[in-house]
């Protein structure tokens, strides 16, 4: 019997994507990522916040799947990252 948690159904919800993108060369998420980035930065203003919270909200859901099977310090980095892009993506916040 599988147990009916949330972290479950996530799990399962995302097996689908996740397949798809292990089946993608290494690169390609990894570029991916980078121009969302990049394109964030450069842009800037609101397409750039836009831009740049898709790669926040990507980094923070790979993490979240991954984060059992991580070690303390491979957590650490991870989340090191994932604040390093939410930092990124509140500077480009569009200012009033």
């Amino acid at each position: 019997m599988v147990p009916n948690t949330l972290r479950h159904r996530i799990d399962q919800a995302s097996l689908p994507l996740m397949t798809r993108l292990s089946s993608l060369p290494r690169a390609v998420p990894f570029l991916l990522m980078l121009a969302l980035l990049v394109g964030g930065v450069l842009i800037g203003g609101t397409v750039g916040f836009l831009l740049m919270s898709v790669a926040v909200l990507f980094v923070a859901w790979v993490l979240y799947l991954s984060w059992p099977r991580l070690t303390s310090s491979e957590r650490i980095m991870r989340f090191a990252v994932l604040l390093l892009a939410a930092a990124m993506t509140v500077v480009q916040l569009p200012r009033r």
